[in-house]
């Protein structure tokens, strides 16, 4: 066992550790996660525009005859969160270079919107499509995002910069520093956009599409589930590094089913937005452990694993599971992460068939991931009664799941408690 551990941490932990630590990978992240009380807070006004009421009750016919309206926030928030994430990604990668982080994201958003050309509209002037400004634009928004910041730490490095006397104010000193970065930038992106006629958002699209349909499939979901506990089995943050390539496919599903709600579409195009782990997959976080917290409540003998069952249940419930990972622990646990891993991936392949034959609508509102998941799931489904079941049915099967391994471990631990057994190697 302890070759088995070295090898683990040595050839395994120790490169995907420093892999999470990628600066453009933690940027990416760091960028998306800045948006998301834009896009939380945007998504419920779908659920206000079409209330999970009968037709016949009077606000549900007010907010039908006032959806519009009531969709205003949502256009200018989830809607167009592409722009929120440039800024995010821009400041972060530039923070990490230790450039000015303001610089790094303002550039970020001219790249962006530098790839969308105006249009033209009587009455209204130049107009800017908002199409690519949300989801389906993210996967250029990373692109030129990082770019722009990285043509600006050149310059820097390079001292392609304007300088002026220690005397001016270091706010204006910065906006000059940024002027011929900002100038390449601009250049390049017109190059592109206006000169050479390039649709940047089409053409990702095109090269995406393969990914796009792939990450919506059974296996699409179940890849992810799996490297994601995987990683935590050995004490890496499995989302971080997992969540940062993946996210951006996420927030795609998320913004499109949203749209299509928002266009009174009667299917959603995708069944595995973020919200379809969190809520009926991850159920008291990574590996599906609130079914481990409750056996451990119901079943547990030995002393120290009663105490820390009571001590976990109030945050597992609320999806913080770190006590758990590194309580028990179940991180290099031989017994316990065998469970861990196969848990979620027997959940995830509940919630897809449940999702995909229209047992349980498709999950289209971000709701915040602290809330206890038959809540969490009830909104972002926006008020489908049937996900609530979907989740206690998960609980139920994770219980079942855990509970065998973890009698073999409590015995241990028991047997250890009264000295009748060494700590597990």
């Amino acid at each position: 066992m302890g070759k088995f551990t070295n090898f683990l941490e040595h050839k395994v932990s120790n490169p995907m550790a420093r892999l999470a630590e990628q600066r453009h990978l933690l940027a990416i992240r760091d960028g998306v996660i800045s948006s998301l009380p834009f896009i939380i807070v945007g998504s419920f006004f779908l659920i206000i525009a079409f209330p999970p009421l009968p037709e016949s009750w009077m606000i549900t016919q007010w907010a039908t005859e006032h959806a519009a309206e009531i969709l205003i926030p949502y256009r200018m928030t989830m809607f167009i969160m592409s722009l929120y994430v440039a800024f995010g990604i821009g400041y972060n990668l530039a923070q990490s270079y230790k450039i000015d982080p303001l610089s790094g994201g303002q550039i970020a958003v001219a790249s962006l919107l530098l790839t969308i050309t105006p249009s033209v509209v009587e009455e209204l002037g130049f107009v800017i499509p908002m199409q690519y400004l949300g989801g389906s634009g993210l996967f250029v928004t990373i692109i030129v995002s990082i770019l722009s910041v990285e043509i600006f730490r050149f310059c820097k490095q390079r001292e392609i910069t304007i300088k002026l006397p220690e005397a001016v104010p270091a706010s204006v000193s910065r906006s000059f520093e940024a002027l011929i970065p900002v100038a390449i930038v601009i250049l390049l992106m017109t190059l592109i956009t206006v000169v050479m006629g390039v649709n940047l958002h089409a053409l990702v699209e095109r090269m995406a599409a393969p990914l796009v349909t792939a990450g919506d499939s059974l296996f699409g979901i179940l890849v992810p589930v799996f490297l994601i506990t995987f990683f935590w089995s050995f004490g890496i943050h499995g989302v971080s590094v997992v969540g940062s390539v993946a996210r951006p496919l996420w927030e795609v599903y998320l913004l499109n089913n949203g749209e299509a709600v928002a266009s009174g579409a009667d299917t959603l195009p995708h069944i595995a937005p973020e919200p379809l782990y969190q809520w009926f997959i991850w159920i008291g976080g990574s590996g599906a452990t609130l079914g481990l917290v409750i056996v451990m409540l119901l079943f547990a003998r030995s002393k120290y694993l009663k105490n820390l069952g009571r001590t976990v249940v109030a945050p597992s419930i609320f999806n913080i599971n770190e006590p758990v990972i590194f309580g028990l622990p179940i991180v290099l646990n031989p017994i316990l992460i065998i469970p861990f891993v196969i848990t979620p991936l027997v959940t995830a392949t509940i919630a897809y068939f449940a999702t995909s034959w229209g047992l349980v609508s498709p999950t289209f509102v971000k709701a915040p991931w602290t809330l206890p998941a038959p809540v969490g799931a009830y909104l972002a489904t926006g008020g489908d009664w049937r996900s609530i079941i979907l989740v206690f049915v998960n609980i139920a099967i994770s219980i079942g799941i855990y509970l065998p391994f973890f009698k073999v471990y409590d015995r241990k631990m028991l047997d250890m408690e009264n000295g009748e057994s060494t700590p597990i190697d």
